[in-house]
């Protein structure tokens, strides 16, 4: 029995699944002429952001179980993984904690300018620091778009600091939250108008849920923060915000597509700070995750013997 890893994964993950009696063949890339012989004999499968498209699913036709490096599925063809009964496993919360850390990384780095700081001191420009103005962030509003796993934690990373937090989902109990101390925002609007730093962890849909009508609302001089998905956010407009400084910064790890496009519109975007999808890729981080997913795999593969 073999499962294709389609992107790489930890070693920890592939001695597991060998020592469950599948044999790990990890893809060279996931060109699609490489994928092909790969996975036309594959049983199982491991993806990280790259996803599972359709015709990945097509040159697979004998997959029985597909596993996500990771939590997000949007990547996936989902319909046509329950058409034909193929479970999707996923790593939930495996690497919340270096996540939601990356995501405070990214709010302090776009608050006190701290990657432009680093590239005029190793310029020699130390007359930066009369032209740079940072954020102090104790008293100022987090707002988190969505209450999963990384915004919990990073709720009371922000509250340390000695911000307020408010939260907008429609899951969360609101009671409960009250009870830990935080603001319940009524609906988007709120959120929007009330929060200085932006924060988001939801699930995207069909369209953004921070487009180009909800970026206008936002706070003038507010910060947006995104490790979620690429997908809830409309970079055009985004990049349109910053150029015309009615945002202060932005911190993104996620992106519509990976890698980020040569014509992008947020390349050379003033206070952008981008990483390239990083935020759960601590050696932690990873060695969950790919234990996680492998065991998974394992599992719903003996489930359907």
């Amino acid at each position: 029995m073999k499962c294709v890893i389609l992107q790489p994964i930890d070693r920890s993950g592939l001695d597991i699944l060998a020592a469950g009696g599948v044999e790990p063949v990890p893809a060279p890339s996931t060109d699609l002429e490489v994928l092909a012989p790969l996975l036309a004999g594959a049983e199982a499968a491991i993806t990280r952001n790259w996803g599972f498209p359709p015709v990945a699913f097509d040159l697979a036709p004998s997959l029985r179980v597909l596993g996500v490096h990771g939590t997000g599925t949007d990547r996936v063809a989902m319909d046509i993984a329950r058409a034909r009964g193929i479970p999707v496993v996923t790593a939930p919360g495996a690497n919340a904690q270096s996540v939601a850390e990356h995501a405070l990384g990214l709010m302090l780095a776009v608050a006190r300018g701290i990657p432009a700081s680093d590239r005029a001191m190793q310029a020699g420009d130390y007359d930066f620091r009369e032209r740079f103005r940072g954020v102090e962030l104790s008293g100022l509003c987090l707002g988190l778009w969505g209450w999963g796993q990384i915004s919990q934690l990073f709720a009371p990373m922000a509250r340390a600091l000695g911000m307020r937090v408010l939260v907008h989902s429609a899951h969360a109990d609101a009671a409960a939250l009250a009870a830990q101390g935080y603001e319940v925002a009524r609906d988007v609007g709120d959120l929007l108008a009330r929060a200085d730093v932006l924060s988001l962890h939801g699930r995207p849909g069909p369209v953004p849920v921070l487009g180009r009508t909800e970026i206008a609302a936002m706070r003038p001089g507010a910060i947006l923060v995104n490790t979620g998905r690429g997908a809830l956010v409309d970079e055009a407009a985004l990049a349109e915000a910053l150029r015309e400084g009615r945002i202060f910064g932005a911190g993104l790890d996620v992106f519509t597509r990976e890698p980020l496009p040569e014509d992008s519109p947020l390349y050379g975007c003033p206070r952008l700070i981008m990483t390239p999808h990083v935020g759960g890729s601590t050696e932690a981080a990873l060695i969950r995750t790919a234990s996680t997913v492998a065991r998974g795999v394992l599992a719903a593969l003996k489930a359907r013997e």
